[in-house]
């Protein structure tokens, strides 16, 4: 097989990788952000939180598995691209494990003004990643310089 043709193949598997992740993640994305603001009660908000709870950690691993897989085939694009956006992927990951972690603290305690910060904990998990993530592709879309700084 032509070198040619693999590198094909794995910019199709990434793109799918990519687009899959956007388009899962993005439904979770899109519930943090609207928790505080639809769910008006406790149960209502609990039930906003059901509709991903079995899948929110599944989705991560398509990220993992992109970046992993983007790496693996272009290591030198990979160190290039993400060499420029160290801040903006710490951004994303802090912005991911806040959520997670909001997911699970949110109901070890029943007590309102603990549910009440983990609930605006997981808003700011979804809301960070997701203009972290627009940003970063809109910067991609532009283009960014590749020199020495």
């Amino acid at each position: 097989m032509p070198s040619e043709t693999l590198q094909i193949l794995w910019f199709i598997l990434i793109a799918i990788l990519w687009i899959g992740f956007s388009f899962l993640e993005g439904f979770d994305f899109g519930m943090g952000m609207l928790l505080p603001f639809l769910g008006k009660t406790d149960d209502e908000r609990r039930l906003i939180i059901n509709s991903v709870g079995p899948h929110w950690d599944g989705n991560e691993v398509w990220l993992v598995t992109a970046g992993g897989a983007t790496f693996a085939a272009f290591p030198q694009w990979y160190a290039t691209m993400l060499s420029g956006f160290y801040p903006v992927v710490l951004l994303l990951l802090l912005g991911l494990i806040l959520r997670g972690v909001a997911f699970e603290f949110r109901s070890k305690d029943a007590h309102p003004r603990w549910r009440a910060l983990w609930d605006w904990c997981i808003f700011a998990g979804s809301l960070v990643p997701s203009l972290v993530l627009g940003v970063t592709l809109a910067n991609l879309a532009v283009g960014v310089p590749i020199d020495a700084s």
